[in-house]
């Protein structure tokens, strides 16, 4: 598509619309104010330790060092993306509520502010532990329908409304802040990524049609944790790293970068697989991931541009969350790998070949 003729982020809603002649027009405004958002975390995330002294947010950087409800400790950035993110969006009426991983509880649409059919939840700076080394993070963000009492009656919104499985997302996506910034969504026709042009302050659609391949020879995984990895996870990383003389008859690479955002972006952008499965690390988790603000938008774009989205057991998208801080196991990327990873957590277990009783015998070596 020739530079002069691509279109903004703001054409390309409307023609989304089009499809839907009844439709109101509430979700392509709800999903601009998101990308107004992003719009001001990137410009953040630019200054970098020059955001210090330059003052251009206009939102008070708070002290840091608390913690979330994740018992995780809050960087200032994450704590000001955070309230980016709920005054770009709490005020124009499309909204009967928000979550994030950064609050505790949903939080409300102030009474001053009328109250919309969607509720919009948030990772408002995934990766930002990388920050201080300048790798690339994102803010990750999925949209929901209000239940309909919500919507009738205006009552304030609870935990409960928010745990819908992930096939019930009307849209979702997530913004990259790296060497520049692109905004990657799904209104459930496809994936579209959008490249900021610094010189219009516009999203401009520059990737129109996102198609993870359903092959792939790269895989990410921490192997940090592999002696709590569960037997089928590492079957598979074992084939993998096996190469060419392996089951798999080909050598793969191996990539981890510990931002979602980024593992995410690359995989849809020339194929991959990510797995952050469940383990034996932490009984009390799961998994590390949240499932709402994490698992289920990145599942939902994946699934859109034609990659598959897992538990490692089950689909992504069918889990019905049961609280709204939720962990979970994931994986997710090029179909036939993820399909896989399913198949083994499903086959009848196998000898455990790291176990010392299935040790090779110095008595039978060459």
């Amino acid at each position: 598509m020739p530079l002069s003729h691509r279109w903004t982020l703001t054409r390309y809603l409307i023609e989304e619309r089009r499809r839907f002649p009844g439709a109101s027009g509430d979700l392509n405004a709800l999903i601009l104010d998101i990308s107004l958002a992003c719009k001001a975390i990137a410009r953040i995330v630019a200054f970098g330790s020059l955001g210090d002294s330059l003052g251009t947010t206009g939102v008070a950087e708070p002290a840091g060092g608390a913690t979330n409800v994740q018992g995780e400790v809050q960087k200032p950035l994450d704590v000001m993306s955070n309230e980016i993110f709920i005054r770009m969006n709490e005020w124009s009426g499309h909204l009967a509520g928000l979550a994030s991983e950064e609050m505790d509880e949903p939080k409300q649409v102030p009474s001053a502010f009328p109250r919309g059919k969607y509720l919009l939840v948030f990772d408002p700076l995934d990766g930002s532990s990388n920050i201080d080394v300048n790798v690339s993070v994102g803010s990750v963000f999925s949209i929901l329908r209000a239940p309909a009492d919500v919507v009738d009656s205006g009552r304030d919104v609870t935990e409960a409304d928010f745990l819908q499985p992930g096939a019930t997302q009307v849209a979702a996506g997530y913004a990259i802040y790296g060497p520049v910034t692109m905004l990657v969504l799904s209104v459930g026709n496809g994936v579209a990524g959008f490249t900021l042009n610094p010189n219009l302050g516009e999203f401009v659609l520059t990737h129109p049609n996102l198609k993870v391949p359903e092959d792939t020879h790269e895989f990410a995984i921490n192997t940090s944790n592999s002696r709590f990895w569960e037997p089928p996870v590492k079957r598979y990383v074992d084939e993998c790293l096996a190469g060419k003389t392996g089951p798999r008859g080909k050598d793969f690479n191996m990539r981890w970068i510990a931002s979602m955002v980024a593992e995410a972006h690359r995989i849809l952008m020339r194929g991959g697989v990510f797995m952050y499965p469940r383990d034996t690390k932490d009984p009390a988790k799961p998994g590390r991931l949240r499932l709402l603000y994490e698992a289920n938008p990145i599942g939902f774009v994946m699934e859109q541009a034609g990659g598959r989205a897992s538990t490692g057991r089950q689909p992504m998208l069918g889990v019905k969350p049961s609280s709204l801080h939720q962990r979970i196991g994931l994986v997710f990327g090029s179909r036939n790998e993820v399909e896989r990873i399913e198949r083994y957590h499903h086959e009848p277990a196998t000898r455990d070949n790291g176990s010392p009783l299935f040790a090779e015998r110095s008595l039978f070596r060459d």
